[in-house]
């Protein structure tokens, strides 16, 4: 049975940056496409980033390019989110996803979600 669990969340200051995992298990990683999602308190959940099967594509939101950046460790069977910059408006739950697809420049993911891990974005 395939689990994610996510890890890495925490207090940050405005500015700083914040790396999040995700690892995998029951199953492999590789050759699938993977997505992360955050979701922050009264708000619907926002799709953050999204890797294509080849990993020659990544997908951002627009609320966060230029500043996190996802990837990969297949030999780990982990992802990734290197957050920088960050500001209190990315205060949610961060969750990966297994499964993801960009319909009209918006990120939705098809498979199973991990648990979350908070991120506090305060001074």
């Amino acid at each position: 049975q395939a689990k994610l669990v996510e890890s890495g969340g925490g207090l940050v200051q405005p500015g700083g940056s914040l790396r999040l995992s995700c690892a995998a298990s029951g199953l492999s990683l590789e050759n699938r496409s993977i997505g992360w999602f955050r979701q922050a308190p009264g708000k619907e959940r926002e799709g953050v980033s999204c890797i294509n099967r080849s990993d020659d594509n990544i997908y951002y939101a627009d609320s966060v390019k230029g500043r996190f950046t996802a990837s990969r460790d297949n030999d780990k069977n982990t992802m990734y989110l290197q957050m920088a910059s960050v500001k209190p408006e990315d205060t949610a739950n961060y969750h990966c996803a297994l499964g993801c697809m960009v319909v009209n420049g918006e990120i939705w993911s098809f498979g199973s979600w991990g648990p979350g891990t908070p991120v506090t974005v305060s001074s």
